[in-house]
Formats: structure tokens, C-alpha cells, sequence
């Protein structure tokens, strides 16, 4: 029946994810760019731009010169940081798809002037320490081998005081509404989408829910927290928003 998940293929692709993470994501999110920001927003009851939103603020409060947008995407997060700031950013992503629809949405917000599209990977990037004033890295720790050592990776190119900020999924604390968090990530969400973005967002659906839950029983936001402290940044805080569904982090580099 169209829309059937076959038993252990959502676990399939998590393992996939852990094991080569870089390949599973330029695959995985290869069919979804021109309608990504949209059905992100619309899939996630309108929360995903809250959330962004709340990261945003993180940095863009900092008043940077220069902010890197680490895990871009269609550049939502990169065109908001320049639009609230007077910055040069530059969304980097690991996606060529992603950076393609990216430049294109750039180009139609009438910012191509101060931002700039790059091809690369948050545990390598191609920039030297102290790059940036700023930095954003939107739910990438579920698709690197090692996230203890990107978060490094990520604090290094950042100069000393410059704020740091990231979104990521969660699993919500409270019984109930994890519950109903599971019944919308396992059952619901892939069928809508499938019905709203067609196959490629059903393959989305289908794996993000598995991917989010296994990422938190290895990584639970305390051991986050610390990762970040370990990494040099300082000041280190978090948000849980909407029920515990997406959690915010944000800190400065150490001096």
C-alpha cells in the first residue's frame, strides 16, 4: 500500500546515516530543495521558523561583520542572518542541490551582494581559525561521525568573544508529549509527506523520527552542553521550544 514503511528500513537508513553521513545526507535531501523551506514550515505546524528564528537572534544580537551559516540548506537561516545584520555571511553546505536552490533564493531576496554559497563539510571546513565573527549550524550533529569533535571544528574558525548558535531536533521530556511526538514522527509525518512533497519527503519522514530518537539516547542534551564547553565556547545556554521538539544553543567563543 503506498505509504507503507517496510519493518526496520527507518532503522536501516539511521544505521546508514552513522556509517557514512556526508553520502547519506547529499542523497537523502537530493529530491527536496526547491519546495524545502516551505514544506519544513508547513510539516512542522509553522515551529521550524520560530526556531530559526530564536537562533538567529543569538547572534545577530552580537552585531557580527562576518557570520558562516554551517549546514545551510536552501539558505533560510543564511538570508535571515542577513537580513538582520549588516554582515557578509556565507552558507556552507555539504548538499550541492541544496547550495544550487540556495543561491537561487539569495539571488531572489536581493542579497547576492553580501552573501556568498560554499561547497563543504562542517567537520573540515575550508577556513582558517578566527575566520568569522559568528556562526550558525542548523541540524547537523545527526549527520557527522564524531559531532564532539565538528563542535570543535565549528568553535574553531570563530574568533575569541564571537557568539556561537545552533538549531536541532529534540525529543520533548514529558511522557505525554513525547507519545504523541512518536505517533507524529513514526505514522503521520511521513504520509503527509508524501501527500504534500511526494516520495523523497516521504523518505524524510520516514527517517527522521528513528534518526532524531537514536541521536539523544547517544547524545542526550547534557552530554550537548558539555561537548560545547569542552570545544572552548563559553557562556554556553539552551532553549527547549515547543514542548521539547526543537532545542536552540547558543554561547561565545572563549577569549
Amino acid at each position: 500500500m503506498l505509504g507503507t514503511v517496510e519493518p526496520g528500513c527507518a532503522e536501516m537508513d539511521v544505521a546508514e546515516s552513522r556509517a557514512r553521513p556526508n553520502q547519506f545526507a547529499r542523497q537523502l535531501f537530493a529530491g527536496l530543495p526547491k519546495r524545502y523551506n516551505l514544506l519544513a514550515e508547513l510539516l512542522s505546524f509553522g515551529q521550524d521558523r520560530r526556531w530559526r528564528d530564536e537562533m538567529v537572534t543569538h547572534v545577530a544580537g552580537h552585531a557580527p561583520s562576518r557570520i558562516l551559516d554551517v549546514a545551510c540548506g536552501p539558505a533560510a537561516v543564511t538570508c535571515a542572518l542577513a537580513n538582520r545584520t549588516s554582515a557578509r555571511v556565507i552558507g556552507l553546505d555539504v548538499s550541492v542541490d541544496m547550495l544550487t536552490e540556495g543561491v537561487a533564493n539569495v539571488s531572489r531576496a536581493g542579497l547576492a551582494d553580501r552573501v556568498s554559497m560554499v561547497l563543504g563539510r562542517g567537520e573540515q571546513l575550508p577556513f582558517e581559525d578566527s575566520s568569522f565573527d559568528g556562526l550558525t549550524f542548523t541540524y547537523l550533529l545527526r549527520y557527522v561521525a564524531d559531532p564532539a569533535a565538528t563542535i570543535a571544528e565549528l568553535a574553531r574558525v570563530v574568533r575569541p568573544g564571537g557568539p556561537i548558535a545552533s538549531l536541532e531536533f529534540a525529543v520533548p521530556p514529558s511522557p505525554g508529549w513525547r507519545a504523541a511526538w512518536w505517533l507524529y514522527t513514526r505514522a503521520i509525518l511521513p504520509v503527509a509527506g508524501l501527500v504534500t512533497g511526494g516520495p523523497a519527503w516521504f523518505d524524510v519522514g520516514r527517517f527522521l523520527g528513528p534518526s532524531i530518537s537514536t541521536h539523544y539516547r547517544e547524545y542526550p542534551i547534557p552530554w550537548t552542553l558539555a561537548a560545547w564547553e569542552d570545544a572552548g565556547i563559553a557562556e554556553v545556554a539552551h532553549r527547549s521550544m515547543s514542548l521539547g521538539g526543537g532545542l536552540v544553543v547558543w554561547g561565545v567563543r572563549h577569549p
